[in-house]
């Protein structure tokens, strides 16, 4: 199966709701590769590689997010995959 990557920039009230560790448990759970954090503009912004299915399915459920969460917009760039293994919640930038 061909892998991709997307970088998403998760807009709407998505910080302080539990989104990153919802992101962390969504992501392992398809199997993909990759990294969350939050912004200081009060995005969350993720990196997430691997099968193109699996790609397309988290950014579907990332509309959603964690009950909490309401997400106002998600804008999705295609970006080269870098091989990452695991995925893993970063610190704020």
């Amino acid at each position: 199966m061909p892998q991709v990557a997307r970088h998403l920039m998760i807009h709407g009230r998505v910080q302080g709701v539990w989104y990153r560790a919802w992101t962390v448990e969504t992501a392992r759970g398809l199997g993909l590769a990759g990294w969350v954090r939050n912004r200081t503009d009060g995005c969350v912004e993720a990196l997430v590689e691997g099968e193109a299915a699996a790609v397309a399915r988290f950014v579907a459920l990332a509309q959603d997010g964690p009950t909490a969460a309401k997400v106002a917009r998600i804008d999705v760039v295609e970006v080269g995959v870098e091989g990452l293994s695991g995925f893993e919640k970063r610190g704020t930038v």
